[in-house]
């Protein structure tokens, strides 16, 4: 229970017992299926990545449980790691183009309306 003032966790890192860092559940709190699946896909795409995929513990919860598995001796840390950087540069690249798509068009109104 986190007592008032104490910040919630955001991230955990579940590992089983006996197993190397190739084989991680993480925990993402406050989260459903927009970050989860966009995350899966881009992590998917690394070719050291063994199996990725998520779950959503209950409809009423808002945790996803997202494992990944790694070839060889790559940390599932660092695919994630990177999986998540990767995903915030596709955001900001929409981002960008979003608000220079609002600008001209809010120009092309004034010229018109000069």
């Amino acid at each position: 229970m986190v007592e008032e003032g104490e910040r919630k966790p955001v991230l955990e890192m579940v590992q089983a017992a006996g197993t190397d860092g190739n084989c991680v559940t993480f925990v993402l709190y406050d989260e459903d299926h927009t970050l989860g699946n966009s995350l899966r896909y881009m992590i998917m795409k690394n070719p050291e990545v063994e199996f990725c995929g998520y779950s959503i513990t209950h409809p009423s919860e808002s945790k996803i449980n997202f494992r990944i598995q790694t070839k060889g001796g790559l940390p599932a840390v660092e695919p994630f790691r990177q999986g998540l950087n990767e995903l915030l540069d596709v955001c900001q690249h929409v981002l960008n183009k979003f608000e220079a798509s609002i600008k001209n068009y809010k120009d092309q109104k004034q010229v018109e309306m000069e």
